[in-house]
């Protein structure tokens, strides 16, 4: 690991960068609290980064915890490759995920909070190393294949047209704008958020990996990312033998009430909160209240 880059001046991201390298590339994370401290590591999905964890990046800390928010590659403020220097797969994020926190030399097991697209690569390598995981926080994701009576929501079908989805995800941003609209169960997220959420994606150089990870989503067997999803699903028994605790915007139009029940059985000994009025990006909606209760839920260990 590398020492500290420059800080971003980011309204509500006062947090000054560390950078790792990881698969021939450069991984931005955020390394804050005490490096005794008992480790929480905050894995993010599309299209946010380690921005979307400031709150807790902020709260945790002061309870005793060194809490770690890395940016995947082509995300956030991490290095942002083609697709011919990177495939910017579901496996390839595991294999840096995992890379990453070998790279960190962590003495004790960490606990795992993840979210979107970061629950299926958190997990994963949660899953293969139950053993370093004290405990799990989930927010509003998928570790499966989809199920057979969910068809994946317009905006993402739309997303992942060819031709159509490089206009639209990459060039013109549409996704990553899309979300700010479609993430809330507010009319708006506050300008902090915009600003904060869209800043690493600010030309279509840089949205490449937003673009990819859409295309990545599985459809069926024959797409790169369903192993992985079928290998995770068959090995989350592993990780419901540790505590967990679910947090759930219920205005999420991508992953509802219907994903929810699928996380509830294969997950059955989770502690769950329910929020009527948060959308997709629940922490943005619900940060204090998110903040207390896993606060509260880490403390238990």
């Amino acid at each position: 690991m590398s020492a500290p880059a420059t800080a971003t001046g980011l309204a509500g991201y006062p947090f000054v960068p560390h950078t790792a390298e990881v698969g021939g590339h450069r991984m931005s994370y955020v390394d804050e609290g005490d490096r005794d401290a008992p480790p929480v590591l905050l894995v993010h999905g599309n299209p946010t980064w380690s921005f979307y964890w400031r709150s807790l990046l902020r709260s945790l800390p002061a309870r005793g915890r060194r809490v770690i928010a890395p940016d995947h590659i082509g995300m956030g403020l991490s290095d942002k490759p083609t697709l011919q220097d990177h495939p910017h797969t579901l496996a390839r994020r595991v294999a840096d995920l995992t890379a990453f926190v070998d790279g960190l030399g962590l003495t004790e097991p960490v606990s795992l909070l993840v979210h979107d697209w970061g629950g299926p690569i958190g997990l994963a390598w949660a899953a293969e190393h139950p053993e370093r995981v004290a405990d799990v926080v989930v927010m509003n994701t998928g570790p499966f294949p989809l199920p057979a009576d969910h068809g994946l929501p317009w905006m993402l079908r739309a997303a992942r047209l060819p031709g159509v989805s490089d206009v639209l995800v990459r060039r013109l941003g549409a996704f990553s704008l899309g979300a700010l609209v479609l993430g809330t169960g507010r009319a708006w997220l506050p300008a902090e958020a915009r600003r904060g959420l869209l800043a690493p994606y600010d030309r279509p150089e840089h949205r490449v990996a937003v673009h990819a990870f859409v295309r990545d989503i599985p459809l069926g067997p024959a797409d790169p990312a369903h192993p992985v999803l079928v290998r995770l699903e068959e090995r989350l028994p592993l990780l419901d033998a540790r505590p967990i605790q679910v947090h759930w915007g219920m205005k999420d139009p991508v992953f509802d009430a219907d994903i929810l029940a699928h996380v509830e059985r294969r997950l059955p000994r989770a502690e769950v909160f329910r929020y009527p009025d948060a959308g997709h990006y629940v922490l943005e909606d619900e940060p204090d209240t998110i903040g207390a209760r896993v606060g509260a839920f880490l403390d238990r260990r």
